[in-house]
């Protein structure tokens, strides 16, 4: 229930005109606006996104014994659950935990053109506000549509190239909006107090790049974390009536989000086709536990390999051709997640990417070997398709000198070449059992199903709550 304290705003100065539609937007959004296929899908993103959450949470992993550990030492209101540790802790805190679980296996859902790994980040901070609230599922669903919406059309406002070129990671910063739209939208919040929503969340909106140094893969998690906390954050202080920058989405401001992050800003961005385009329609489901820039090149290598063109043993050296603009992050970068050199000849011989290849060394003498001889080339055709797209050529050449090669424009998982439904129940329970025996992750795929029927998420939360 929306809080009852005045808003403190400055009534002599009126909301701005992207603000002012986008805060309507975002507080007026409801589950009966969005049509059934959408919803069709998105209840397959919630699930999706749950299997990354559940697989990062078991004990097997470092990220539960390090920020779980300290999330759970930090007390706080038990509004909501935190996946895996069998505790409640407040709501901002679920929603840091539970936000970094959701890129950890850096496998869940991404938006290709925002360059948007925004489900890590709005499905577990809405869950954790549907569970505080005593919410249902329409209302869940509803505000996780509304946040990728926000979280995309904020990243193509600024431009994802020029947060990647100051060194900002566009999920976490343009995340923060998304988390602070859906949760705002769960807490009915009128139009002053989501503008003043989105002026928070802009003050908090962080996250550098700089975890492509740290070999231990959990900063670069915790910058979705970071989002999923700020918005949800930004979001319970506008409900308190807790000022803020109005207009940080408008142009005319003097310090707004475009002259913090753009080169040319494109507020036109945030309002183009509402309640027409849906971002969320336009998400690629990930098969692989590795950076999205490497999956067109994966999908090569397996139907090289299964055509019988190559063989892995037969294989001498790898050459990716990607775009110039793209190449930097995932050419020899020190993240293993994002090395083309270490994730490319780990596909071709073991067929398929998980978390385990990402945290720990290759054994295998060959991949090692393998590894020495990839290389990552600029290709000026290629780059005309980026950031939208990351058509991809691999080439491997093989011991006798013959080079077997494939063009991928659309990886496996792309609403151009998409999944099935069992696909994605398939992949889900793949990762669920990771952490909880299959009955228990049937009984979440039952109940996500059956989201839209749901009156309280807390069955749901219970079954996410304990994990080995």
């Amino acid at each position: 229930m929306t809080s009852t304290a005045r808003v403190s705003v400055d009534q002599d100065r009126p909301l701005g005109e992207y603000t002012a539609a986008f805060a309507r937007f975002a507080g007026e959004f409801r589950y009966e606006q969005v049509p059934r296929e959408v919803r069709d899908f998105a209840r397959l993103i919630v699930l999706d996104t749950l299997g990354a959450m559940l697989a990062g949470s078991s004990a097997r992993y470092g990220l539960r014994g390090t920020l779980g550990a300290a999330v759970g030492s930090w007390g706080g209101t038990p509004e909501a659950t935190l996946v895996g540790l069998g505790a409640k802790t407040s709501l901002v805190n679920a929603a840091l935990y539970n936000g970094t679980l959701g890129y950890y296996c850096d496998v869940e859902s991404h938006h290709p053109g925002a360059i948007m790994h925004g489900a890590a980040i709005v499905v577990p901070a809405t869950l954790a506000a549907c569970e505080a609230r005593g919410l249902g599922g329409r209302a869940w669903l509803a505000a996780v549509v509304l946040g990728l919406d926000v979280a995309c059309r904020v990243s193509y406002a600024i431009d994802p190239n020029a947060l990647y070129a100051r060194g900002f990671h566009p999920t976490a910063v343009c995340g923060a909006f998304g988390a602070a739209a859906a949760v705002g939208n769960l807490l009915n919040l009128d139009d002053a107090r989501m503008a003043n929503a989105f002026g928070l969340a802009a003050g908090q909106a962080s996250g550098l790049l700089a975890w492509a140094s740290d070999h231990t893969e959990q900063s670069r998690p915790f910058n979705p974390g970071l989002a999923a906390r700020n918005g949800t954050t930004a979001a319970l202080l506008a409900e308190s009536g807790m000022g803020a920058p109005r207009n940080v989405l408008d142009p005319a401001m003097k310090y707004n989000v475009f002259r913090a992050w753009a080169v040319a800003g494109r507020p036109e961005e945030l309002l183009a086709d509402l309640h027409e385009r849906y971002f969320l329609s336009e998400l690629a489901i990930k098969l692989y536990a590795c950076c999205a820039f490497l999956h067109p090149a994966l999908d090569g290598i397996l139907e090289l390999l299964d055509a019988g063109e190559v063989t892995p043993e037969a294989v001498a050296a790898i050459t990716l051709r990607f775009s110039h603009s793209g190449r930097s992050i995932i050419d020899d970068n020190e993240l293993k997640s994002h090395r083309a050199q270490y994730i490319l000849p780990i596909g071709l011989f073991n067929r398929t990417i998980v978390l385990d290849d990402i945290l720990q060394e290759p054994r295998d003498p060959r991949i090692r070997e393998l590894s020495q001889n990839t290389r990552v080339i600029g290709d000026d055709e290629l780059e005309r398709f980026y950031p939208g797209r990351y058509p991809s050529i691999v080439e491997l050449t093989l011991r006798d000198g013959r080079v077997a090669s494939r063009r991928v424009d659309w990886p496996r998982g792309y609403p151009q070449n998409p999944v099935s439904a069992s696909d994605i129940e398939a992949k889900f329970l793949g990762l669920a059992t990771v952490a909880v025996d299959e009955p228990m992750a049937r009984r979440i795929v039952d109940l996500v199903a059956d989201l839209d029927g749901l009156e309280r998420v807390d069955e749901l939360a219970a079954l996410l709550a304990r994990t080995t």
